[in-house]
């Protein structure tokens, strides 16, 4: 007796497995994250399974940090979707997708049955493509030799985010791997795909040229900045050191014109009421007016000497 009915519940388990889903409907995709590139079309799949007879019920919905939102209630597009989609039984198709599209949907069917209120859903996830624009670079115009000097490459609009890869003179640059023609190349530098910096520890004159950058991310045609110029040049010691020694040269024959002026009292009136304080004020203007002229001097010889 035992035996037969652990048996009728085994067969009863085993019906109630195997036996379709009776309280809800059943919902499938054929593919749950869609990509899409940007001002083309997308379809997002939605499909049932339920027993006739059965009145439904169609809604999508979108999934957004804020909360959810109706994009088809009522037989009816809702939102940015007005006018760029249409059904497809009860599948999506977007047109003209923008990357605000991007996100989250969620395909919502519910029917009416003798048994009462069934319902289904599938979430499904779109993700427009973006073509890169065209980056932004900076490259310094003049450099010293044995200084660090890094370049820049940045584009914000591509998705998925864009790579970026360094040209000079025109020639692509390798990768700073350690193996293979990178490390026969001798490379100076350190290239980063990612992030679009180009790094120098120390610069060398040989690194002169005409730079660029170009942003790719598979979609679209890549995308490049102007070509820009640096120049490397060594430090010009012997142009300092007579720069320098000319400017204390101006510096020491501007103080020796005020020394001069003070002993013959050129910077007040003798017959002044504030004599003292006249002569103080005006000494102070010249001594300024003698480091502006030295000042002056090692501007005019650091432009000619290029330092």
């Amino acid at each position: 007796m035992a035996s037969r009915s652990i048996r009728l519940l085994v067969l009863v388990y085993v019906g109630v497995l195997s036996y379709p889903d009776v309280s809800g409907i059943s919902i499938e995709t054929d593919n749950k994250n869609v990509k899409a590139e940007e001002f083309k079309e997308a379809i997002l799949s939605c499909k049932y399974k339920f027993l006739k007879g059965m009145s439904l019920r169609i809604e999508w919905k979108k999934i957004e940090s804020q909360g959810v939102s109706f994009v088809y209630y009522n037989s009816e597009f809702t939102g940015d979707l007005q006018g760029r989609a249409e059904m497809l039984n009860t599948g999506i198709r977007i047109r003209n997708v923008t990357r605000r599209d991007s996100g989250t949907y969620r395909c919502e069917i519910s029917a009416k049955s003798e048994e009462g209120q069934r319902l289904g859903e599938a979430t499904i996830t779109l993700t427009v493509l973006v073509a890169p624009t065209t980056p932004v670079c900076e490259v310094p115009s003049s450099a010293v030799t044995g200084t660090v000097v890094q370049m820049s490459c940045k584009e914000t609009e591509g998705s998925p985010p864009s790579e970026y890869q360094w040209y000079k003179n025109g020639v692509a640059l390798l990768e700073k791997t350690g193996t293979g023609s990178a490390r026969a190349a001798n490379i100076t530098y350190t290239m980063n795909k990612k992030s679009g910096t180009l790094l120098f520890n120390t610069v060398t004159k040989n690194d002169t040229g005409e730079y660029f950058c170009e942003a790719s991310n598979g979609i679209g045609l890549s995308q490049k900045c102007s070509v820009k110029q640096m120049q490397v040049d060594d430090l010009n010691v012997s142009g300092i050191i007579v720069a320098v020694l000319f400017v204390a040269l101006v510096m020491v024959l501007c103080g020796l014109g005020v020394f001069y002026a003070q002993k013959k009292g050129y910077f007040a009136k003798k017959n002044s009421s504030q004599k003292k304080t006249n002569y103080q004020s005006t000494s102070e203007k010249a001594s300024l007016l003698c480091l502006l002229v030295g000042f002056k001097s090692f501007r005019y010889l650091k432009s000619s000497l290029d330092l």
